[in-house]
């Protein structure tokens, strides 16, 4: 299955957006092609968060996803279908997109396994954009194995994607069965910190235990410029999707609204109604970003910020194999638990989106 930010021949792709209400792609993107040419058999589209921007599958012109472990509670977002479908077991596995933790946070809310792939391991010709510095095509499956089996089709190279990296892909499926004796698996301190809940703490703490008694080495690391991670993410992420989704205006792409009093009213119709709440709050945010006069001190200085953490990663990976982290601050939460407090939703993201600036 697939979230409904892939575009699929001759299929409706809405972005769970009403702006898309009635998008029917004339072609399949890369990787929709590539599971075909695999023998996949696509089943369904799923919801998600409103182009790709929320953390709980609560900003959907569809409704909210509903986590199948507890049907109270998120299920994460904004893959949140692409997790609640492969928990549920409707699906062997799925793919969704991964901009600052869309992939892996509803995988951990949804006890099932996620994985971002490094930035241009995969193509994007065919997914619609949400950050183009950020954004990640990935796999959601019931284990590493189907995981990465799902990685092994859909990566690779391809011409339509300017980002996409022209690197051999490796068999994934070989390098499952190492194990990880002797390897160094370092464990940032920064992570650990007031806010994390206890339950999620414990949990961290019982999965170093179990890589210690398989022979890993578990080494602390720093990387202490991931606290700046979540307001510098909220800045380059919102400035480039103010860009991205100027497209929709009723005239180039998107259902239009128009009141018959001019060019102008048509926009403004068009993109309110069109667009969520959680949507044109990100685009004034990032159109804020970009203005004259705030763009050096606050764009600019964003960006000066995210090589300070992709540094700080590459640093660390000199000394382990791999680093170790909570995936979100808290278990799954409830439904409509975060949606009145913004700041207290995008926290949520709060780990992972430092692997998305970092690019690794």
């Amino acid at each position: 299955a697939l979230k409904d930010i892939f575009i699929t021949e001759g299929i409706r792709t809405t972005c769970a957006s009403k702006i898309l209400a009635n998008f029917i792609p004339p072609y399949d993107g890369t990787a929709v092609r590539k599971l075909k040419e695999q023998g996949a058999v696509i089943v369904g589209k799923l919801n998600m968060d409103e182009f790709a921007m929320g953390s709980s599958n609560e900003n959907s012109a569809h409704g909210p996803v509903r986590n199948p472990w507890n049907m109270e509670c998120v299920p994460g977002g904004s893959s949140g279908g692409s997790a609640a479908c492969v928990a549920a077991r409707q699906v062997p596995a799925s793919l969704g997109t991964d901009t600052g933790g869309s992939i892996r946070q509803p995988a951990s809310h949804c006890g099932v396994v996620g994985l971002k792939p490094t930035y241009g391991r995969v193509s994007r010709y065919g997914v619609i954009a949400f950050a183009l510095s950020l954004d990640q095509v990935g796999p959601v499956a019931r284990n590493v194995r189907d995981c990465g089996i799902m990685l092994q089709a859909v990566a690779g190279h391809d011409p339509a994607d300017s980002t996409s990296v022209d690197i051999p892909v490796p068999d994934y499926l070989a390098e499952l069965e190492g194990g990880v004796k002797g390897m160094k698996i370092g464990l940032p301190q920064e992570y650990f910190v007031a806010g994390l809940d206890p339950e999620v703490k414990q949990a961290v703490e019982q999965v170093v235990e179990q890589y210690r008694e398989l022979g890993a080495e578990i080494v602390d690391v720093s990387l202490p410029h991931t606290r700046f991670a979540v307001s510098c993410y909220y800045l380059i992420a919102t400035a480039e999707a103010s860009s991205n989704l100027a497209r929709y205006d009723g005239v180039r792409f998107g259902e239009r609204v128009d009141p018959g009093k001019g060019l102008i009213d048509m926009y403004t119709a068009t993109r309110s109604q069109g667009f969520g709440d959680e949507v044109k709050r990100r685009i004034m945010l990032g159109t804020y970003a970009l203005s004259s006069g705030y763009y050096d001190a606050y764009y600019l200085k964003a960006q000066k910020v995210r090589t300070l953490i992709r540094n700080d990663f590459l640093s660390a990976f000199n000394e382990v194999d791999c680093i170790l982290t909570p995936v979100a601050p808290t278990p799954a939460f409830a439904l409509g638990d975060k949606t009145a407090d913004p700041l207290q939703m995008y926290l949520s993201d709060i780990f992972t989106l430092s692997a998305n600036l970092a690019g690794i």
